[in-house]
């Protein structure tokens, strides 16, 4: 049978360092070449160094998730440089403000296109025996793969990424349960494997006997355009073409190709700020299709249409639903309209597993939910929170 999909690639995470080209020397002068500049340098005191040669700025800033914005100073060969912290570990989103303009820094290790632009980050390792939940360690990695597949939607070529466990490749005659994994408006199907370290994530959670062996598949949120003049209604018409787009084209994709269990009970859908309203749209609207719902820092709201239509029987949903577990930080801009969706929850007597944390509408506290999350899903009993 003729496929409309086909593998492209298997992710493997590498480094590598940009250095600038020297400029050409002087006739008859021996061209001097440059030192490759090491930014960011990460110390083992946590102590973070940055450096980008500017000779002709006028001011330089570092802007960092860690630290702020801190100043940066220029030495005699123009390079400009600040050394920030003791930083505790973690990823964090940097970059450059040079006499106004925003630049990823050209010596990271870590910087990759995205839907907004480039964007790099630097990280700092746990302590020695300490890793963090989202650090790389030496146990069995599973492998992100990437597809390309027709839209029934819109006719247009399009790409998810799919993480399959450790041993998926040797195991032949097992199946497994598939989270469907989504990201934010400002992302796409990349982010939850390179900021958001799902696969590092499951990896670790799975060596230490805390979650389920399962696929994670991560979409492309972004089927249509939304025009800044049209933002709520747009908001549902994207959102109805990203829900038919999964359920259409991506989902068929991975029961072909990939070994799934049936059944509500062994699948799931989660997500982050867009992804998490999409999340509760797709998964509260389609109880036949997913026991399992989860919405991190969601863009959601108290009157959302998938509720009006859980109106009627709210009971129906109590007895499909496994587990809608729904979180955010309270420094999250959208914490009040996440409220007002959890007491609509409460009215409704739908049952929910609440929680708001520390921290505001950022990766660091979106990888902190999946840690959380994951050790949930397709359990018989789903332990307390």
């Amino acid at each position: 049978m003729r496929r409309d999909s086909f593998i492209v690639a298997v992710f493997a995470f590498s480094t590598f360092v940009t250095i600038g080209l020297n400029a050409p020397a002087a006739r008859g002068q021996t061209p001097q070449p440059k030192s490759v500049l090491v930014s960011p340098e990460v110390r083992a005191d946590g102590k973070i160094t940055f450096r980008l040669r500017a000779p002709k700025a006028e001011k330089v800033s570092v802007i960092c998730d860690a630290v702020g914005t801190q100043p940066m100073a220029k030495d005699a060969g123009g390079v400009w440089s600040v050394t920030v912290g003791p930083v505790a570990p973690g990823i964090y989103d940097c970059q450059f403000d040079v006499d106004g303009l925003r630049i990823t820094d050209p010596a990271s290790r870590n910087v990759f296109g995205g839907r907004q632009g480039s964007r790099d980050y630097v990280e700092v390792p746990g302590p020695p025996g300490q890793p963090r939940r989202d650090e790389w360690r030496a146990v069995p990695h599973g492998a992100v793969t990437a597809h390309w597949y027709t839209s029934k939607v819109t006719s247009a070529r399009r790409r998810v990424h799919v993480y399959t466990p450790p041993g998926y490749q040797r195991e032949l005659g097992k199946r497994y349960p598939v989270l469907y994994l989504l990201h934010g408006a400002g992302g796409n199907d990349l982010n939850w494997a390179l900021l958001g370290r799902a696969n590092v994530i499951a990896d670790n959670l799975l060596a230490d006997g805390r979650a389920v062996p399962m696929l994670i598949v991560m979409p492309d949120g972004h089927v249509l355009e939304r025009s800044p003049e049209r933002q709520r209604e747009d908001r549902f018409l994207a959102r109805a073409a990203f829900e038919r787009d999964l359920l259409e084209s991506v989902a068929p994709l991975i029961e072909a190709d990939y070994r799934v269990e049936p059944g509500a009970e062994r699948h799931a859908i989660a997500g982050l700020s867009m992804g998490g309203g999409q999340s509760i749209a797709v998964g509260l609207g389609h109880l036949d299709q997913f026991a399992w719902v989860g919405a991190f820092s969601s863009a959601v709201a108290g009157d959302d249409p998938v509720l009006e239509k859980l109106r009627s029987d709210p009971g129906a949903a109590n007895r499909k639903l496994k587990l809608l577990w729904v979180a955010i930080g309270k420094d999250d801009f959208l914490l009040t309209r996440n409220r007002e969706f959890v007491k609509t929850l409460d009215d409704l007597k739908i049952r929910h597993s609440y929680q708001e944390t520390e921290g505001k509408h950022a990766w660091r506290v979106w990888r902190a939910y999946l840690a959380q999350f994951l050790p949930l899903l397709f359990r018989e009993r789903v332990p307390a929170p």
